[in-house]
């Protein structure tokens, strides 16, 4: 049997050695370390008397000491005054010596003399204290001197101090010698009183403990006999039920192994994506709950990312939905392997994927993954003959900061998409409160353009496009303007890009195209003739394909001469349009002509641009703010007009708000200008009362 007495015995007397042998030395150096800072909070106390006594011959000292050798310092005047006030101010103290350093390390003033012009600039003191702060250590000397004489055996704790001038700057530094024998000899007396109390208190213990372990052993011994006589009549008993639950057991496992099996299955179709095999909708639900709380408790940060495959239903579209089913099975599998931070990847149907990032120590680390998850992109996805490039958006929210729900950071990540989407595709962006504002109005203004085209709240202003040397009206574009009821005036920068992605914009701009010629067929009927009316186009109206007819229908109903129609295009409209050159043939075939809008704000190639028929180049009005301040944009204007001489292209200029951008943009040649310098956007009735005047 275990022997529990022989084991404590043992165990406890070296717990005994060891616990005298720790609790000793602990004692000593923290009473050590006591004493050391009480002591050295003396040395700083008798320093500032000493500075505060002697501050001006101390303070001349310092002054006087630059270039002087160990003679001269010795026979200065100074040094004599603050030797003489020195003994007074230290007699009776503890302080034995006291030295004085300038600030490159020699000493200019000492107790003993003979030290006078010593360097101790490597001295760590030194440089500690000529750094602003004090540090002090502990020696024992045989025979140091000091201010009564001769001393023999003591403990003594030298301090370095600063010495501050009157702007708190160090000017030099102060070295005290303290004699600390006395509190030396009493933590040692101290230290063997504790080590004897620490030895006969756990002697008693021990003692106390080994006579209830003995008793204890005792007990053990008689209950190991009874113990031993249950056991021998268990063993039989339990020899028989072993043999009667393995006959049960053998039925029993068959039977289970079939229920795993199909509960397995059950799972695991319940948890995970039949198509990609990722985690599915309820799996990250679940496991994102659970992640909430643990994140609670630990007081950490988690994040959710919302990753939304771009343009995904053109391959579903265009090359069928098993194409479109392999390509999510690709990005799955590429997610998976390349993207290192993801803590859970889930697809949550269609091309919405969803990631889990647990432990986030800041928003660095998922911009990380978020970066991550762009890249896995950037290579093609190879699907038998189909080779298909892809990009996603992601959108990023965080907890707690964006939601302290499940459904909360699901709603916010998708919201962030959206705006990553807007943004720019293959991009990400974080959650920001303003964004589910943003939506909500963006729904309202949505809902109101709806009425609004229904109710006619839309207007036509018209802007002036005049001649650069004559400044003769040579004609106008056409800017649409929406009078809410509920917003009142809205301007096109807030509903134009709604109107884009709902795809309102088709009905309004053919609205604008439509109301824009009746409006020209009226003046031109009153008398008032206007030489040309210029209207801007959207990559939605251009990619319909009865736009054309609509166009058609358009001019032939208002009765406008298509020569009188300009339409402005951007770069940007121009390249998302398929077979964009057949499709502006037409418009030229029909008499219409064709301005490029934003000109230098693209990427448009210089052989594409050659290619295209059109007859106007619009400068964007960025440029032109830069005229007079910014030598680049100056540049970019001058190659831009070079290149439409080259084409044979008319220039208008955009944004022309000074006389100075006038003067600038005539000496290069500009035909046309257009901004706030010879008129706003305005309502009909005050375009044709300004300009009837004009001509």
């Amino acid at each position: 049997m275990f022997n529990l007495s022989r084991y404590f015995s043992t165990v406890s007397f070296i717990l005994i050695v060891l616990a005298a042998g720790v609790l000793g030395p602990l004692y000593q150096k923290l009473s050590l370390q006591q004493m050391k800072d009480l002591a050295q909070g003396r040395n700083v106390a008798m320093a500032q008397v000493f500075q505060n006594s002697l501050h001006e011959p101390l303070l001349g000292l310092l002054a006087e000491s630059t270039g002087r050798d160990a003679s001269a310092l010795a026979e200065s005047g100074s040094r004599a005054h603050i030797q003489d006030n020195a003994h007074i101010l230290m007699h009776g103290t503890s302080v034995i010596k006291v030295k004085v350093y300038n600030r490159v390390g020699n000493v200019i003033f000492s107790t003993d003399a003979r030290q006078i012009g010593e360097n101790r600039l490597a001295s760590p003191g030194f440089k500690a204290a000529i750094n602003g702060l004090v540090l002090s250590e502990l020696t024992h000397r045989n025979t140091p001197d000091s201010l009564e004489g001769t001393l023999a055996d003591i403990d003594v704790l030298a301090s370095y101090i600063p010495i501050r001038g009157k702007d708190n700057s160090v000017e030099g530094v102060f070295e005290l010698y303290q004699n600390v024998t006395p509190f030396v000899e009493e933590l040692e007396r101290n230290l063997w009183w504790v080590t004897a109390g620490i030895v006969l208190t756990f002697a008693f213990l021990y003692l106390m403990q080994f006579l209830v372990v003995r008793r204890a052993q005792g007990i053990l011994e008689d209950q190991e006999g009874r113990i031993k006589a249950a056991r021998d009549t268990l063993e039989v008993q339990v020899a028989a039920r072993t043999e009667e639950l393995k006959r049960t057991n053998v039925q029993l496992e068959g039977e289970i192994s079939e229920r795993r099996q199909a509960q397995s299955k059950l799972n695991y179709l319940a948890y995970h994506d039949p198509l990609t095999g990722l985690a599915n909708r309820r799996c990250f639900i679940e496991r994102l709950e659970e992640s909430l709380r643990e994140t609670a408790q630990r007081d950490e940060r988690l994040a959710v990312l919302f990753i939304d495959l771009d343009q995904f239903k053109q391959v579903n579209d265009s090359l069928g939905h098993g194409v479109g089913d392999e390509l999510l099975v690709a990005v799955a599998s590429r997610l998976a392997e390349h993207v290192r931070l993801i803590d859970m990847l889930a697809r949550l149907g269609g091309d919405e994927f969803i990631c889990l990032m647990e432990a986030v120590r800041d928003e660095r680390e998922v911009e990380v993954l978020a970066q991550e998850i762009i890249d896995a992109f950037e290579q093609p996805f190879q699907l038998g003959d189909h080779e298909l490039f892809l990009t996603a958006s992601v959108g990023i929210s965080l907890f707690p900061g964006d939601g302290d729900s499940v459904l909360a950071l699901m709603r916010n990540a998708d919201t962030a998409m959206y705006r990553a989407k807007f943004s720019g595709r293959g991009n990400y962006h974080f959650y920001t409160p303003d964004m589910t504002l943003l939506a909500q109005e963006r729904i309202q203004m949505e809902n109101l353009l709806r009425r609004a085209l229904e109710h006619g709240e839309f207007r036509v202003h018209l802007q002036p496009q005049v001649d650069t040397r004559s400044t003769r009206l040579v004609g106008a574009e056409a800017l649409v303007r929406w009078e809410s009821p509920e917003l009142g005036l809205v301007m096109p920068s807030r509903f134009i890009p709604i109107a884009e992605d709902s795809g309102l914009i088709v009905g309004l701009g053919n609205w604008v195209l439509r109301e824009t010629c009746r409006q020209f067929m009226i003046w031109r009927e009153s008398g008032f003739e206007l030489p040309q009316v210029s209207v801007n186009l959207s990559v939605k109206q251009l990619e319909r394909p009865e736009f054309i007819d609509v166009l058609d229908s358009i001019l032939a109903d208002t009765g406008m001469n298509p020569s009188h129609l300009k339409l402005e295009l951007t770069e940007s409209v121009v390249m998302a349009v398929g077979d964009s050159f057949g499709l502006l043939e037409k418009l030229r075939s029909l008499g219409i002509s064709l301005a490029l809008d934003d000109f230098g704000t693209g990427y448009s190639s210089l052989s594409y641009l050659k290619m295209l028929p059109i007859q106007q180049l619009k400068i964007d009005r960025s440029f032109v703010e830069g005229i007079g301040s910014n030598g680049g944009d100056e540049a970019i204007i001058r190659t831009i007009m070079e290149l439409a001489r080259s084409l044979s292209f008319e220039v208008v200029a955009e944004g022309v708000e000074t006389e100075e951008q006038a003067a600038f943009l005539a000496e290069l040649g500009c035909q046309q200008l257009q901004g706030y310098l010879h008129g706003r956007a305005v309502a009909p009735a005050e375009f044709r009362t300004r300009w009837s005047r004009a001509t």
